[in-house]
């Protein structure tokens, strides 16, 4: 089956559509897809017949996506953790994980058609060399894509982003990029996997448990979080719009608490540029410019050098990352010609 399938909804499914876009509608969904194995259990099929049917469910989601005009969806492929299942499944969902990224690469037309720009999220040095370079290679394929944008978090948990992100900063510092006092919850937000993209607007997980497994923690703080009882390749149309109206009621309150987050990091970092020029100016002369205004002037220059400091070191994070991508490439090009 298509990544990207071409149905429109139907008359039923436009008419429910169009009542929920009178409300806020969120722009950034994430997905925990659970409930393969207990699908292919319920139907007494094979393990791998269960992970194929959330495949296909996850292109059914993405068209249902599109129509109701959501232009970002995040979704839980496979965890570090799963690494620990036995041999058999891990062989399984790594061969199901070559066919479906090969068979991206295969619709290329389809994906400019519609601009999708596909990431993947993770440590990818986990995976078999293979499936990074393919991985690559569709990164790579659909990075100028801008109308609507596929994260697929692959070898992946949030403690292992997080801690990743830190260490990219604790380096940062130590190579003389950074300066102790640019390390901020801003800074770490922007050194995350997930930094091209905004914040869940809302998370849903299947199967009816009641937990983030390790994902997103740090980018759900101000989600909604909506926990479905139905196994995910069952997954309806009908229960995203269900997860959608629950997003609306609690609207209200997410936006307010993320305002006062994002205000709140604001003042903190203003805060500690004031308290780094004190530590590190010298009083005004008398006569000058006045205390208090030579004191704003002296602040407003170091946070726009530190702005500086922290968006080159960004950028040197970024090409970094894009290096390690194209230098897959790279090798599996040289690969084929020999």
């Amino acid at each position: 089956m298509a990544w990207i399938q071409e149905a429109e909804l139907n008359f039923v499914e436009r008419l429910c559509a169009s009542i929920l876009e009178v409300g806020p509608m969120p722009k950034h969904v994430a997905f925990i897809m659970d409930g393969n194995r207990r699908y292919a259990q319920k139907r007494q099929v094979e393990r791998e017949q269960g992970h194929s049917q959330g495949f296909e469910k996850l292109a059914e989601t993405l068209r249902w996506c599109l129509n109701l005009n959501i232009r970002e969806v995040t979704v839980y492929a496979f965890s570090i953790e799963n690494f620990k299942r036995s041999k058999e499944e891990v062989d399984g969902l790594m061969e199901l994980a070559r066919q479906k990224f090969t068979r991206l690469l295969e619709e290329q037309e389809n994906l400019k058609k519609h601009g999708v720009c596909i990431r993947v999220l993770g440590n990818l040095t986990l995976l078999p060399v293979d499936i990074q370079e393919l991985i690559a290679q569709a990164v790579l394929s659909t990075q100028s894509y801008n109308k609507c944008f596929l994260n697929v978090c692959f070898a992946y948990t949030s403690r292992h982003e997080i801690t990743s992100a830190v260490c990219e900063m604790a380096l940062g510092v130590e190579e003389g990029l950074l300066r102790p006092s640019d390390l901020s919850e801003t800074l770490l937000s922007r050194c995350l996997y997930s930094s091209s993209s905004p914040d869940p607007d809302l998370l849903i997980r299947t199967s009816g448990e009641v937990r983030l497994s390790d994902f997103l923690l740090w980018q759900t703080s101000h989600s909604c979080l909506v926990f479905q009882p139905v196994l995910w390749p069952e997954y309806s149309f009908w229960n995203l719009c269900q997860a959608i109206l629950q997003y609306q009621v609690n609207y209200p309150a997410l936006q307010k608490a993320k305002l006062l987050q994002e205000a709140t990091c604001q003042q903190q970092e203003l805060e500690v540029d004031r308290i780094c020029v004190l530590e590190q100016s010298q009083p005004c002369l008398a006569g000058e410019l006045g205390g208090t205004e030579c004191q704003l002037e002296l602040i407003l220059k170091y946070t726009r050098e530190r702005e500086e400091r922290v968006s080159n070191f960004l950028h040197g994070l970024e090409n970094k990352r894009k290096k390690f991508l194209t230098d897959l490439v790279r090798e599996s090009t040289s690969f084929v010609r020999v």
